[in-house]
Parts: C-alpha cells; sequence; structure tokens
C-alpha cells in the first residue's frame, strides 16, 4: 500500500514519520512539503491513499484533495488538520472521505489508513472502486432536494422541518451523520439520528454545507424508476427506527441502539450507488428479482458482480462511519458471515430489515432463523412483528 503525507511544516513531518515507522514494512510511505509536490508524486506514481494537511501555502488542502479526486478517483482521501477557520473545513468536506484532527496520535491514523484500505477486499474491482472512492454524496429524491434548498434559504430555517426532511432521505441522512461525527466536531459520542445532528450543528452551519458546499444533490435521468427509489427510502425509514426499538430492548448499552439506527437508516446505500452509477443495471436487477424471486442482492452479484451490501459498506466505511454501522451494511442478509458474535447493531438491523420486507408475512422469509435461534430471540420475534404493525399504523393516522 502507498500512502503520501502532505504537510509544509517539515517538524509535522518528522513526527508522522517517527510515529510510523513500525508500518514500513507494510506501506510505501512518502513524505512531502507542498501539495505541488503532492501532485509531482502522483503523476510519477499514483499512491493507494493521501493524508493531507488543509492550510498551506500555494496550493492548499482542499485544492489538492480536488486534484486528487479529479485525476485520481480510486484514492483515498483524508484530512489530516488542526484547522477551525469554517470556509476551509466546508471546502473540505467536498473532497475528503474522512477528516482526522491534529494532534492525532499513531493508532488512530494507522488505524484510519488501513481500514479505509482493507474495505477494498469487500470489493476487489478496480472501476467499482473508483466509482465509489469519487463520491462524496449520494443523490437524494427531487422532491426532497426541493424541500431542504427552500427551507434553508428561508430567512429563518426551522431546524425541526429540516431534521424531518433529512430524517426521510437516506442520502441526505447518510452524509449529514457523516459530517457531524467526523473528527471536525470533536463530539464525546457517536450521533445516530439526524435530528440530532441537525439540532447540534446548528443553523448557520447547515446553511454553508447545503447552500456553501453543496454536500446534498439530486438524482437526475429519466431511465431511474422513482418509484423504486422511493422503496428504498420507505424501507430504510422503516428498518432503522425498528432496529433502534429491539437493541434498546435487547442491550444495556445505548450505544447498540445508535449503532443500529445509523445501520438501519443505511442498510440499502448501495444500491443508491448503484441507481446513480448503473441505471440500466438498477432497472434490470428490479425487473429479474421481481420476475424470479430472487433476492435483489443475488440477482446483483449476477449482473454487476457485486451486492448493494458490499458497495454500501465500502462507501460507509470510506466515510469513517463506526465499525459496528460498516457490519450491518455489509451483513445485514447474512449476519453468520460476520465474525462478531452475540447480539449486536446488526443482529437488530438483521431482524428489522426481515420484519419490513416481509410486508406482514408472519413466517419472515428472509429471517435467518438458525442465527435467530442460536442467539435464543426466536420467542421474541412475534411481539417486534406487532411493533412494527402498530407503528405503521400509528404513522398511517397521523
Amino acid at each position: 500500500m502507498r500512502v503520501l503525507f502532505v504537510d509544509d511544516e517539515p517538524n509535522i513531518l518528522s513526527g508522522l514519520r517517527r510515529i510510523l515507522r513500525g508500518q514500513r514494512k507494510e506501506w510505501d510511505m512518502s513524505f512531502v512539503e507542498s501539495g505541488q509536490l503532492a501532485m509531482d508524486t502522483f503523476n510519477e506514481t499514483p499512491c493507494d491513499v493521501i493524508v493531507s494537511d488543509m492550510k498551506m501555502p500555494g496550493m492548499n488542502g482542499a485544492e489538492l484533495l480536488s486534484q486528487i479526486q479529479e485525476k485520481y478517483p480510486a484514492t483515498i482521501r483524508i484530512a489530516l488538520s488542526g484547522e477551525t477557520d469554517s470556509n476551509m473545513i466546508y471546502r473540505c468536506v467536498q473532497h475528503a472521505h474522512q477528516y482526522l484532527a491534529k494532534p492525532c496520535d499513531a493508532d488512530t491514523l494507522v488505524s484510519a489508513v488501513q481500514r479505509a484500505f482493507t474495505l477494498r477486499k469487500l470489493v476487489h474491482d478496480e472501476k467499482l472502486e473508483a466509482i465509489v472512492a469519487d463520491m462524496t454524496s449520494l443523490p437524494s429524491m427531487p422532491e426532497q432536494y426541493q424541500k431542504i434548498m427552500e427551507e434553508m434559504q428561508c430567512d429563518d430555517p426551522s431546524l425541526q422541518k429540516v431534521g424531518q426532511i433529512i430524517g426521510t432521505d437516506v442520502a441526505m441522512s447518510a452524509k449529514i451523520l457523516q459530517l457531524v461525527n467526523s473528527a471536525f466536531f470533536g463530539l464525546a459520542r457517536h450521533l445516530s439520528s439526524p435530528a440530532e445532528a441537525v439540532m447540534y450543528l446548528g443553523v448557520d452551519v447547515l446553511k454553508s454545507l447545503v447552500l456553501t458546499s453543496g454536500v446534498f444533490s439530486q438524482f437526475e435521468g429519466e431511465n431511474i424508476d422513482s418509484a423504486a427509489l422511493q422503496r428504498i427510502w420507505t424501507s430504510s425509514n422503516e428498518a432503522g427506527p425498528l432496529a433502534k426499538a429491539i437493541a434498546s430492548h435487547e442491550s444495556e448499552q445505548p450505544v447498540v441502539a445508535d449503532y443500529a439506527l445509523m445501520g438501519g437508516l443505511m442498510a440499502d446505500v448501495g444500491k443508491l450507488v448503484i441507481a446513480t452509477n448503473f441505471p440500466e443495471k438498477f432497472a434490470e436487477i428490479e425487473r429479474s428479482s421481481l420476475a424470479s424471486g430472487e433476492r435483489d442482492f443475488e440477482v446483483e452479484q449476477q449482473l454487476i458482480g457485486h451486492s448493494h451490501c458490499d458497495v454500501g459498506a465500502y462507501l460507509v466505511g470510506l466515510w469513517g462511519l463506526p465499525n459496528p454501522v460498516v457490519e450491518c451494511v455489509a451483513y445485514h442478509h447474512s449476519p453468520m458471515d460476520c465474525v462478531a458474535s452475540g447480539f449486536s447493531a446488526l443482529t437488530a438491523v438483521h431482524i428489522a430489515d426481515a420484519i419490513v420486507c416481509a410486508h406482514g408475512d408472519e413466517n419472515l422469509p428472509h429471517l435467518d432463523k438458525d442465527y435467530i435461534e442460536e442467539l435464543g430471540l426466536t420467542d421474541k420475534i412475534p411481539a417486534w412483528v406487532e411493533l412494527h404493525r402498530e407503528s405503521k399504523a400509528s404513522d398511517a393516522d397521523s
């Protein structure tokens, strides 16, 4: 793995060399003092990962990462900065996968680089890796995009309204949770609710992110079935809260419920990646799955070589979301494939997803019953099915 570190302060680069000495057998590392030298290095031999400071003379970090994204989209881009200037941060948001704050200890830095690179094993496809790595946001439904833009352009935007809009859109939820949980904001715990994230960020930050940085975008193109996309949004909005309720009941650790909510909301983000980049294949997957009765992820594997589970997990992992959330996205259809044992956020998301996908079928055909029995949860399933029914009935009445 080739890793390039960029910082205009020689002392910082010397410190990085020192703390990363133990990685020399695993990483081919280069250290340069400017954005132009970084581009020269890439033009000679592209790197797998770039870790760049933000505030540098000449070409700053945001400009550097923008050029890397354009010319070498498959490269993993990490910002490592003590910068607090909001304009620089918002520019960086458009081009970096992850944001680490200075000072950064060796374990955190090594973990971020290693984890992002290891995620590539999920796809094993250079073209798809480049496509996913090039995505800094996921497109939203046009109606929701228009709503958020109109609200943010009001003289006095309502944070409650903004939270509601974002909370009903998978793409916006994924992006806002990525940003609020990044090192830029230095939170002591992960925020799992889009509404909670909106309240934390506040109006001024949101306006800059949405209107200036353009962190949200909308689906465009006539060959994307809006009804199919709507089904993704609907199931995600049902699965996330249900997964959180299940996790809250089964685990005494609040963080497990937080991860379950995030995992349930983002379980199908890989479908949005497929719809955005392979609209014809996305439509064919929908048709073939309905006609044959095969699971959508099985048809995806046949038609594009990868499932939405792998693609989505690669994306949210690149974006630096917590490992338990990445596991939820990667294994929500096949929890037994995950190395984790015992009840986890993944368990809650798998159960919630199976209940939502069953559309009232009490047999829950997509539930891994052996996995559930092994965890001793079989007797609890009917109560969670009923919980979902009551929730849907309540939503219909409101």
